[in-house]
């Protein structure tokens, strides 16, 4: 796991620019704090920040090969678990090898079938390619969208990277926020190549672009298939425990210390059970790692989206595998602490006003990191598996609009009440909104002889897959490589999306449970407690302490009258949530005031070159 960076100029010599490029792959030393490297030519200048993950001291980027026509150079970042047998394939057909490493197998993959290489692929990756022979760049990224990709185009070139905040670096890319920016910024939607950013875009999942002197295409080399389902309920089960086992084997594969991501919850849970057996039989033990707050299971209240907190069932998973354990207790202070706060904002780019739950996300990675270097997550099973409440929501289900936001809840609930009414009406959100989802409705195939429920249902699943998701897993990977650890996500493993995503929704649900292929899957590795608990989500605290620190913070925000992000947000608005009764505070106020406190320090960061629409 790295970071990448780059430039291309057709029209410029990069040889010269060498400060420039420095600049925006040093941006990134977070993601890869063991090593940097640069490549420059006459047209383009490559960027790296190296996380040492395999063959720690042969993988060095830009890794080049050169040829009698020109230089074939790779950045890369992410991870390819079925390297092993493309590397003997490759062999077989010539190819010789340096290192162990990934990268170079793919970029020997390359050299023998061009971007068809893709198609060979099982991993999570974002790389890029500079082929010297033709002046051409190839600019991949992974089939779900688990690592993230940028590019600005440039009226010469492009300029690409991990993040947006690599390609901001370069003088050439405005700071510019337009209206669609601030839209989906409220809207959550996750509309395809949207960055915030009104000059970046995302290169989108399952999609190769080329850039050359005359000309950028895209092409999509991955989308979810629509076909039938041939196996029963039994063969299902079967070959859903297959695919993951499979799978978490090979994401286990690294040359540094790795551990799982626990929250007690069955996603998370299985991945631990499957692990613990994997390693097992090599006479090793897992280590677990999860997230608490003070109090918080001796003081838990159920909400609209939990039912209880993690902490027993963490409890009776650790003790069922015999892993070695941790929880990281975190207090209202940790959480509302503004230096973690503008890290985190930094880390992201973006305002996203999640509060506690991205404070507590990266200071559990932190803590992780001081012992491992990779983590398998449990992330993505719900979108994979059907797991959200809403998928069991009438309401949600049969709105004309994205489900997550037709479910009644804190997170989506008046999340953009607080802009100025001005603001709000140029905006005009809810329009934005079902644009978008006529948009992804629209792109999801019909499947001939399926039952009107069987279509809904698919299309919720087709809309978590392609929109939702890629929210989460940007979230996951900012979080975790701030503080330079790689995070892996066994659920995203294409096979197994391709397989459930087509199995019947009936199947999915077959004992009456949500994720019930799932559940029985993986339940010989799982104790009693978590094959019957029910879907809980990420933990938030529920200490008053909280918002109360949210609203001290606040009051100082308020004062500055004249401060930019009264642009964006309603000032009196501020003032009544620094007003209101702390003890009866409803979740969505709290979450308003998260969002901001970010807006704030999202504005002084990106100041004096920030411009707002």
């Amino acid at each position: 796991m790295c970071g990448i960076t780059g430039w291309v100029d057709y029209a410029d010599n990069l040889a010269n620019k060498r400060r420039i490029l420095e600049e925006m792959t040093s941006t990134m030393s977070d993601r890869g704090p063991d090593d940097a490297g640069v490549y420059l030519d006459r047209h383009v200048g490559l960027g790296h920040r190296r996380l040492a993950i395999i063959d720690l001291p042969l993988g060095r980027q830009p890794m080049v090969v050169g040829t009698a026509a020109g230089d074939v150079v790779i950045v890369y970042s992410g991870e390819t678990y079925n390297f092993g047998e493309l590397r003997t394939e490759l062999i077989a057909r010539g190819h010789e090898f340096d290192t162990d490493s990934d990268t170079e197998v793919v970029l020997h993959g390359y050299l023998e079938w061009g971007t068809d290489v893709v198609d060979h692929l099982n991993g999570m990756y974002a790389f890029a390619i500079w082929d010297g022979r033709c002046e051409q760049l190839i600019m991949v990224r992974d089939r779900l969208g688990i690592k993230p990709f940028y590019f600005s185009r440039t009226a010469d070139g492009v300029v690409f990277g991990s993040e947006p905040k690599a390609i901001l670096a370069n003088p050439l890319v405005s700071h510019r926020v337009g209206k669609d920016g601030l839209r989906e910024l409220f809207a959550m939607t996750k509309t395809p190549g949207w960055a915030l950013w009104e000059d970046i875009h995302e290169v989108e999942p399952g999609t190769v672009m080329t850039v050359s002197r005359d000309t950028m295409s895209t092409r999509t080399y991955w989308s979810l298939p629509e076909r039938p389902h041939p196996d029963d309920t039994d063969a299902t089960v079967a070959h859903v425990r297959s695919l993951l086992t499979d799978t978490v084997d090979r994401q286990l594969v690294a040359d540094v210390p790795r551990c799982v991501l626990l929250s007690g919850g069955l996603d998370s849970s299985a991945l631990t059970g499957l692990a613990a057996a994997r390693l097992g039989a090599e006479g090793q033990r897992v280590h677990t790692y999860s997230v608490d707050f003070v109090a918080q299971e001796e003081n838990f209240q159920p909400d609209e989206m939990r039912d209880t907190p993690d902490s027993p069932y963490v409890r009776d998973v650790a003790a069922h595998v015999r892993s070695m354990h941790r929880d990281v207790v975190l207090d209202p202070a940790d959480l509302t602490d503004p230096d973690v706060r503008r890290t985190v904002i930094r880390a992201r780019d973006i305002p996203a006003g999640l509060g506690d739950m991205d404070a507590s996300l990266y200071l559990l990675f932190k803590a992780i990191r001081d012992e491992s270097t990779v983590a398998l997550s449990g992330e993505s099973a719900d979108e994979v598996f059907g797991g959200y409440r809403w998928f069991f929501d009438e309401e949600a289900t049969s709105a004309e609009t994205f489900p997550w936001l037709a479910f009644d809840n804190t997170m989506t609930r008046s999340r953009y009440s607080m802009l100025t009414p001005e603001l709000k009406s140029d905006l005009d959100i809810e329009t934005y909104i079902a644009d978008q989802y006529a948009s992804a409705r629209a792109a999801v195939p019909d499947v001939p002889g399926e039952s009107a429920q069987e279509r809904r249902m698919r299309v919720i699943c087709n809309l978590h897959l392609t929109r939702f998701v890629r929210m989460l897993l940007d979230r996951k990977d900012r979080a975790s490589m701030a503080v330079g650890l790689e995070v892996r996500v066994p659920f995203c493993d294409h096979r197994l999306v391709e397989y459930v995503y087509n199995t019947p929704w009936a199947m999915k649900t077959f004992d009456g449970q949500e994720k019930s292929l799932l559940r029985h899957a993986t339940e010989h590795v799982l104790p009693r407690s978590v094959v019957n608990r029910t879907k809980s989500p990420y933990p938030s605290t529920q200490d008053v302490k909280y918002t109360q620190a949210l609203q001290y913070q606040l009051a100082d925000v308020a004062a500055e009258r004249t401060h930019q992000v009264f642009d964006v947000v309603d000032h009196g608005a501020v003032r009544a949530m620094v007003a209101a009764d702390s003890h009866d505070v409803p979740g969505d106020l709290r979450s308003q005031m998260d969002r901001v406190l970010d807006l704030y320090h999202w504005i002084e960061m990106y100041s004096p070159e920030l411009q707002l629409a």
